[in-house]
This record gives structure tokens, sequence and C-alpha cells, in this order.
């Protein structure tokens, strides 16, 4: 009985060990994510490679404003070629700090290049994101398959 009684003990013991370990601590200075949070400008990095082109890797800096528009310039080296442009489109943000872009970039005549999505994660108090592209497309619809990732922090 007292050898029943000490491992139903030690495994309550293990449970409210476990649980106490996984819980979300909550402090009331806490905050969640919004436009309004992640609104300013960004030194953006990032690197990859477009499959059957070739490495890229890029700067940015992009300002992202409370009402979900994004713009900025952007500098980019695609299989050893550099090349400059803007980039504008739309944000979201939801209260998970997680997000997604949309956005075109154009060359210094204003052609559109390419249009991509791009899924986001906040962190830092909403001072930095992480980023992965999640599809890019040609002007004429040829998508092009990519792994390429970044990540930005507020000036």
């Amino acid at each position: 009985m007292k050898h029943n009684f000490a491992r139903i003990g030690f495994a309550l013991v293990f449970a409210v060990a476990w649980m106490a370990g996984v819980a979300t601590p909550v402090h009331a200075d806490d905050q969640s994510c919004s436009l309004s949070g992640a609104a300013g400008t960004y030194g953006v990095s990032d690197s990859g490679t477009i499959i059957g082109i070739g490495p890229r890797a890029a700067v940015a800096q992009l300002t992202l404003d409370a009402e979900g528009n994004i713009k900025g310039k952007v500098t980019a080296s695609l299989n050893g070629s550099v090349s400059k442009a803007t980039l504008s489109g739309t944000y979201t943000v939801k209260s998970s700090c997680t997000g997604t872009t949309a956005f075109g970039e154009y060359d210094p005549s204003g052609k559109l290049l390419l249009t991509a999505t791009v899924a986001l994660v906040w962190d830092a108090d909403m001072r930095e994101f992480r980023f992965l592209f999640t599809s890019v497309a040609l002007p004429d619809g040829t998508t092009l398959a990519t792994v390429i990732n970044g990540d930005a922090k507020k000036q």
C-alpha cells in the first residue's frame, strides 16, 4: 500500500511540475501584437535560393504603417547580379504576433518585377520580426519555388 501511495505521489508531483513548466506565464504588462505596434521603419536582410535560378541575398529599409501598408527600397543579389527595386504592398498582424504580407517589387522605372507573399512572426516587443517567403510569381504568372528567409529590426 505504501508503495502504491509513493508511486501516486511521485506521479502527482511530476504532473504538477510538468504543467508548471509548460504553462504560459501571465504578466499584467503583456500586450498583444497589432498594426500600430508593428508600425515603424525596419532594417531588413534575407537570404536563400530561388530553385533552378540560384542564390539570393537582399537588404532593405522597409516602412510599415499603422494602416497595414508596407513600402521601401530593396537591394538584392540574385545569382551574382545586383539590382535595386522598390517594394509596395500590405501586411497583417494577429494578436498572436504572427502575420503575412503581400507585395510587389518594382524596378527603378516602375515596372513590376515580381509579386510575393511572406509569413511573419514578431518578437522582442514588436521590435523585430522573422519571415519566410511563401510564394513568388513573375508578372506573367510564372511561379518560382523559393527557400528564402530573413529578419528585420526596427530602427
